[in-house]
């Protein structure tokens, strides 16, 4: 990715475009370091975030993401996912953003240098053409190593810089939490254990020498 440090940067993520592209290549996306990636990168002014929710559901999946994104630096843009039978009795919903991601573009547009569209959605090219014509650079992120490849041949042409998601993994992807190895523990130097000193030991035989230390008094966790 070509970015510049002065570049007023925005991002618009076609949430459910994007969901699909990393589940098939295999892994989950931690969104605080995507948006400390981009934020590196040059001046971030608006990291948008769109996806349609189904309001009668007792309990969304997508609900929790939804409310961490809008306290965590996201601008989130919702709205209720429509719901049909189809041909054969099955009961489809449909979601689409695309118009109101369209809509936020064209009107950020005076106020960025750089668009970064989360999106493989071919319908987008003709937005990617226009935003183009104002003088905006965009670089479109998804991937071609799924299977099958999630971006439209015609927006990847079209794109000022064509960004593989896979190659962003190491860097935006929920990494299992870290864990030291543990040390034998004849060698470990005890960390945060209550130590006797002498004076402890005079001080204890002097006055209460039946006492015992508790499981509140000494740090008995194991390490």
């Amino acid at each position: 990715m070509i970015f510049y440090p002065q570049e007023r940067i925005g991002l618009f993520i076609d949430g459910s475009n994007l969901y699909a592209a990393a589940r098939g290549l295999g892994f989950d996306i931690d969104y605080k370091r995507l948006l400390e990636l981009f934020a590196a990168k040059g001046r971030l002014i608006r990291a948008f975030y769109y996806t349609a929710l189904v309001e009668d559901q007792e309990y969304s999946p997508i609900r929790p993401l939804v409310d961490w994104l809008d306290y965590n630096g996201y601008t989130m843009v919702t709205k209720p996912a429509k719901e049909f039978t189809d041909a054969m009795g099955r009961l489809k919903r449909k979601g689409n953003m695309d118009i109101e991601l369209a809509i936020d573009v064209m009107e950020m547009a005076p106020h960025l240098d750089h668009i970064v569209l989360f999106s493989g959605d071919g319908d987008f090219r003709r937005l990617v053409e226009a935003v183009q014509r104002k003088g905006l650079r965009v670089t479109v992120v998804s991937t071609v190593k799924s299977q099958p490849p999630m971006v439209a041949d015609e927006l990847r042409r079209q794109a000022d810089n064509f960004q593989e998601l896979l190659d962003l993994e190491a860097s935006i992807s929920r990494s299992p939490v870290q864990r030291e190895p543990r040390e034998p523990r004849e060698t470990r130097e005890p960390r945060g254990e209550y130590r006797e000193t002498s004076r402890d030991r005079e001080s204890r035989s002097s006055t209460d020498t039946g006492s015992v230390l508790s499981s509140q008094d000494v740090d008995t966790t194991p390490r």
